[in-house]
């Protein structure tokens, strides 16, 4: 992997060659202003167009994960100035929802405002003990604009996102955890560990039904039963064009289940 921008790179896992890393690095916070946007959804562009990667981790490092938008660059905007960068905003953050791999969020510190929706872009969040997650932007006088209206109710239900919005609180990892919001718990020095084996999880798995399969989900959670059933129908039926449905199904007659070895075509 080589470097995607000044504060954003994609790394690889030395001992995991199938794993991608979306590495943010902005000191202190990793304040997430234009430019960080902007290698993000590069990042991520990066990360979804390589067919040697399987799975993707999101990590800030051992102090943080990210903070929450560069408040001095926003400060002054005006409204047609922010009409269009909250578009770019939630276009970057969209690209990382939109990454056709599993993709394994690893919270240290801070998952603040826009570090918390970019975390909700992902399929799993594994934090620190010690983490805090949030929606503060009500204590600004504004409310949150890249993804945290839409994303967390359709993740914790629409009172638990409510309550958090509402008060801009700040939430406990285990609190996190009982609501929904991340999916595993560890001590901070294990977060980047447990987040890469999560994602190493799916390594020899077959990718174009991963891909499938996370598509079905996520674009059903926007319509109506009858349409998502209708898309999951579609993807389903495309498999069968697959090598890795012949694969599998020929070992599983043959040999038993979960002994296919499966090529990601």
């Amino acid at each position: 992997m080589v470097p995607v921008g000044e504060f954003v790179r994609v790394e690889a896992v030395p001992d995991q060659p199938a794993v991608a890393v979306i590495r943010l690095d902005r000191p202190k916070m990793n304040a997430l202003n234009a430019q960080v946007q902007a290698e993000i959804a590069e990042a991520a562009a990066e990360v979804g167009a390589d067919d040697t990667v399987r799975g993707v981790v999101v990590y800030g490092g051992e102090r943080v994960f990210a903070a929450g938008a560069d408040i001095k660059e926003m400060a002054d905007m005006s409204y047609a100035r922010m009409a269009a960068h909250s578009a770019r905003l939630q276009e970057s953050f969209t690209a990382v929802a939109r990454i056709p791999k599993p993709v394994v969020a690893a919270i240290t510190g801070y998952a603040l405002g826009g570090g918390c929706e970019l975390a909700l872009c992902a399929d799993f969040r594994v934090a620190a003990e010690d983490a805090k997650l949030g929606q503060p932007e009500i204590q600004l006088g504004i409310i949150p604009g890249a993804g945290g209206t839409q994303r967390l109710p359709r993740l914790v239900g629409p009172a638990r996102a409510k309550d958090l919005i509402y008060t801009g609180r700040h939430v406990e990892a285990r609190e996190a955890l009982e609501m929904g919001l991340v999916d595993r718990v560890v001590p901070a020095q294990e977060v980047y560990p447990t987040a890469v084996a999560m994602a190493a999880r799916y390594a020899d798995g077959p990718a174009v039904a991963l891909r499938a399969a996370k598509q079905a989900i996520d674009n059903g959670l926007e319509v109506d039963l009858d349409t998502g059933l209708e898309i999951e129908r579609l993807q389903f039926s495309a498999l069968f064009a697959t090598e890795d449905q012949k694969t599998g199904m020929r070992s599983f007659v043959e040999q038993g289940p979960g002994k296919a070895r499966f090529t990601g075509r």
